[in-house]
């Protein structure tokens, strides 16, 4: 009976391992995207809700120096 080499099966068990390493990061990756997609759409909303309640205050013309905060209204 034939039997491999022990650096081929070692290649082989080495080979293996780092695959199902990199499969674990992939994996890992994906979690870490569903989290930080999480977090934008939060914001997202938040920040909505905020231009909302600064056109509600300000007026929907109103146009404002992200420098500055300096409010104008749009030139009709």
């Amino acid at each position: 009976m034939s039997k491999l080499t022990k650096e081929e099966l070692d290649y082989i068990n080495e080979s293996q391992s780092n695959f199902q390493k990199l499969k674990i990061n992939i994996a890992d990756l994906e979690l870490n995207k569903a989290s930080f997609m999480e977090a934008i759409n939060k914001l997202r909303s938040e920040f909505n809700e905020f231009e909302i309640m600064l056109t509600d205050k300000y007026g929907k013309d109103s146009v404002i120096d992200m420098s500055t905060g300096e409010i104008k209204q749009k030139d009709a």
